[in-house]
């Protein structure tokens, strides 16, 4: 059975969820800063009356800062009871992988960020890395 990842970009990289765990897709919002809080939690953003976290996705898995004349766009993403924003670079389309694509995290990636990909789909002429929303965001928290 097919499953449909709703994909997006991080500097150089084509990253994508499960659409299941997506609540929705929105554009730049403005965050509010919250003292103290990690590097990765950017602040807080008001999506129709609701407050989600916003987690800037780079900070996150250790990629360089996103260049200040680029704004983010948010993914949402549902994580327990609770709504958090991804900061994306860039929001591509929703792709159908089949099962038999899907392969292990590569060995080269080390450390927090492999905990955080649950595998590669080598689709077509590149590869899509499967990010698990679940321990992207509870690990910040």
């Amino acid at each position: 059975m097919d499953t449909r990842i709703s994909t997006f970009y991080l500097d150089r990289f084509w990253f994508g969820v499960e659409v299941d765990h997506v609540q929705e897709v929105i554009r730049c919002q403005e965050i509010t800063p919250v003292p103290l809080a990690p590097a990765m939690v950017r602040g807080l953003i008001n999506i129709r009356g609701q407050i989600a976290t916003a987690l800037d996705l780079r900070q996150r898995l250790g990629l360089p800062e996103r260049p200040v004349d680029q704004l983010p766009m948010n993914l949402v993403v549902r994580a327990g009871d609770e709504r958090v924003s991804l900061l994306v670079d860039k929001i591509g389309d929703i792709v159908k992988v089949e099962p038999e694509v899907f392969e292990p995290p590569p060995e080269i990636l080390e450390g927090e960020v492999r905990q955080l990909i649950l595998g590669v789909c080598k689709l077509e002429d590149r590869c899509l890395l499967i990010l698990d929303s679940d321990k992207t965001v509870n690990g910040t928290l």
